[in-house]
């Protein structure tokens, strides 16, 4: 009998097919799941697991600090380099003017400073295409923790340079900085939501994944409080803004190495069981965790090759197209639904509305306050909910927000409380945006493909992210100049659009494993469609032979209740 695909992986030795296929349509007929476990006096127990009766496993204080650990030193300064830049603007501005004055002795022309400050702005962005391109190879070589970990070094240089680019009379060194810390983001944003989703039980997958978008959300809270007068946001102490990035990047940096790596690529790429055993337990709280085990092993036997793929190879693969596709547009989508220009909008709104401007910087507070309550609501409920129906009301209910708000401003000349609808709108679209669109893309990154794909499918899927972040900035104020606020009449139409390719392609993915949600795309991708038996049967002839020698008809020995968390 020829080898199954992934023969390179560790995997259990093999013995006869046909009384494995046998017993395995008889449990299965019974919709329960053989698998065998080691016993205390060093024999061979058959354990079977109810399909319909698996009890959720509960969460584990392991599992809640290195999902919180690993995104504060990550996302949570992503989102904070989003915010942390607006407060200084005008002593930054007034900085390279004066820089400029002592090097060249005139002052430097409006243009110029304004050629500063938007490289300062979007050279964020080029940094993070940068490292988005570096993960790949990144994730591979030091795994999902070891990125992360080495990652905190580029926010610690980041820190430095920026701080010290007003004492040291450099705004090169603001640039720099700017850039690295681009840097960072990028790997941040690829390898953290990797780490969350294979360390997670599929029955809270989506959950731990939303710790990616709810730390993003509270770095950008954190960057409109600390940039206020009354705190950092003053021409003496605005380097301090900066310098505070080294603090979330050292708490990681000290804790993250006592939490396992992967268990997943411990396992799957680099073959070290023992690791993954043990990476399992601590995650899992529980010491058997033979289960979880095979089920990986499942995943790499379903595999047709277990090496890191290329970004090339994957484009070329028609078995993930589709998948590919749907990462594409719904990143896409994330970034070019919108919400950039509600923050270009607020401040004037608040201004219409007739509040003061020394205030303002108050309740724009609130913007951040809420998206950082709506991700927290959305983690909640995504496992209650699911993914799909999420990811469409978010698109949904923004277009129609959208469509209010290009009303309110158009008549708010006209009526005078028509300004506090607006701002009703903005808190409304950054509420929709934050409870689906604005985290669970990275979740469904990482659960659309396979162990062998998802380097590369991060890659891309970071790739148009950073690219449309960047044609967002680059585009925005040409249709903001030619529309004015019927700009948002384009947002909307491009929330709609996202809305109606997720309703028509893309399946609900929790609660399933990764196998399973490969299998759901497999007759979109005109590919043949493994059956739900032979996929089990896969999974099932190694546990088997341990307890089935040749020759013998049936397993014997106890056989008890167990079930599996991944």
């Amino acid at each position: 009998m020829s080898s199954p695909p992934g023969d390179h992986m560790p995997r259990r030795p093999m013995h006869s097919r046909t009384d494995s296929s046998m017993l395995t349509t008889q449990l299965m007929d019974k919709q329960e799941i053989p698998h065998i476990v080691q016993t205390n006096n060093g024999g061979k127990e058959l354990r079977v697991t109810n399909i319909d009766t698996q009890k959720k496993q509960p969460i584990t204080a392991c599992l809640m600090n290195a999902a919180f650990i690993s995104a504060l030193g990550s996302s949570y300064l992503y989102g904070y380099n989003l915010s942390v830049v607006n407060a200084p603007a005008m002593f930054i501005k007034s900085m390279y003017n004066r820089t400029w004055m002592e090097r060249y002795g005139q002052p430097a022309s409006t243009e110029t400073v304004t050629l500063l400050w938007s490289s300062t702005v979007s050279i964020f962005a080029i940094g993070g295409l940068l490292g988005t391109l570096c993960v790949s190879s990144m994730v591979k070589a030091l795994g999902r923790k070891g990125t992360l970990l080495l990652n905190n070094c580029f926010a610690v240089i980041a820190a430095v340079l920026l701080s010290l680019g007003e004492t040291a009379g450099s705004f090169e060194m603001l640039l720099v900085g700017r850039l690295i810390m681009g840097v960072d983001s990028g790997i941040a944003l690829c390898a953290l939501p990797m780490y969350l989703g294979e360390i997670s039980p599929r029955n809270i997958r989506g959950s731990i994944g939303q710790f990616n978008s709810i730390l993003i959300c509270l770095g950008v809270f954190t960057g409109q409080v600390l940039g206020l007068p009354q705190l950092l946001g003053q021409e003496s102490k605005w380097p301090f803004l900066f310098a505070f990035l080294a603090v979330p990047a050292l708490i990681q940096l000290c804790v993250l190495p006592f939490f396992p790596e992967s268990p997943r690529y411990l396992l799957m790429e680099r073959r070290d069981e023992a690791a993954a055993e043990k990476a399992f337990q601590r995650f899992l709280g529980k010491k058997d965790v033979s289960k979880e085990l095979e089920e990986v092993y499942a995943e790499g036997h379903a595999q047709s090759n277990l090496q890191v793929v290329s970004v090339p190879q994957l484009i070329r693969n028609p078995a993930v197209r589709w998948q590919l596709i749907t990462v594409i547009i719904t990143m896409a989508c994330y970034q070019l639904c919108g919400l950039n220009a509600i923050w270009y909008y607020t401040n004037g709104i608040l201004a219409e509305a007739g509040f003061a401007g020394n205030i303002i910087p108050y309740i724009t507070l609130s913007t951040g306050a809420v998206e950082t309550l709506a991700a927290i609501v959305s983690g909640l409920v995504i496992e209650r909910i699911g993914r799909r129906p999420l990811l469409i009301f978010g698109f949904s209910t923004m277009a129609v927000c959208f469509g209010f708000l290009t009303v309110f401003l158009n008549l708010q000349d006209r009526v005078s409380w028509f300004p506090y609808l607006s701002y009703v709108c903005i808190l409304a679209v950054i509420a929709c945006f934050c409870s689906g669109p604005g985290g669970i893309p990275f979740v469904l990154t990482g659960e659309l493909f396979e162990q062998s794909y998802r380097p590369a499918a991060f890659m891309i899927a970071g790739l148009v992210n950073w690219l449309s972040n960047f044609a967002v900035g680059l585009l925005f104020p040409f249709i903001q100049a030619a529309l004015q606020t019927y700009a948002f009449l384009v947002f909307a139409g491009v929330c709609i659009l996202g809305a109606a390719y997720l309703y028509t392609v893309l399946p609900e993915t929790k609660n399933k494993t990764f196998v399973e949600i490969s299998r759901s795309f497999a007759k979109i991708n005109k590919v043949p469609v493994q059956s739900p038996g032979d996929a089990r049967e896969l999974e099932l002839q190694g546990e088997l032979s341990l307890a089935i020698q040749p020759g013998q008809g049936s397993p014997k020995g106890k056989v008890t209740e167990m079930e599996s968390s991944f």
